[in-house]
């Protein structure tokens, strides 16, 4: 699991070498690069209450949604770390192309 340095405020020159390093705006805050119960893996977007995700934020989700990840939008830590918990008590997702241990 790792996490995207999207958040905050930063400098002209700091925001244009991350955009340089490949930094997307609107990539979720989470990623969970695992496959189980069926999805290629998670992304997760932190939120603080009242914010809700940018339409650059839902443009993002959805186009994960629909090449296969889960996506969430938490708003605790508490939250998060519970979905997190939940998916990978779902079983291995098998991909396709995958081998067991027998071939």
């Amino acid at each position: 699991m790792y996490h995207i340095p999207n958040e905050g405020k930063r400098s002209k020159v700091t925001g244009a070498q991350l955009k340089a390093q490949g930094l997307k705006a609107g990539v979720p805050d989470v990623c969970l690069p695992v496959a189980h119960g069926g999805y290629i893996g998670l992304y997760v977007e932190m939120k603080v209450q009242p914010n809700r995700p940018t339409e650059n934020q839902k443009k993002w989700l959805r186009a994960l949604r629909e090449a296969g990840h889960m996506v969430a939008v938490c708003y605790s830590w508490d939250e998060a770390r519970k979905l997190i918990e939940d998916y990978l008590r779902l079983p291995n997702t098998i991909l396709k192309g995958e081998m067991n241990e027998t071939q």
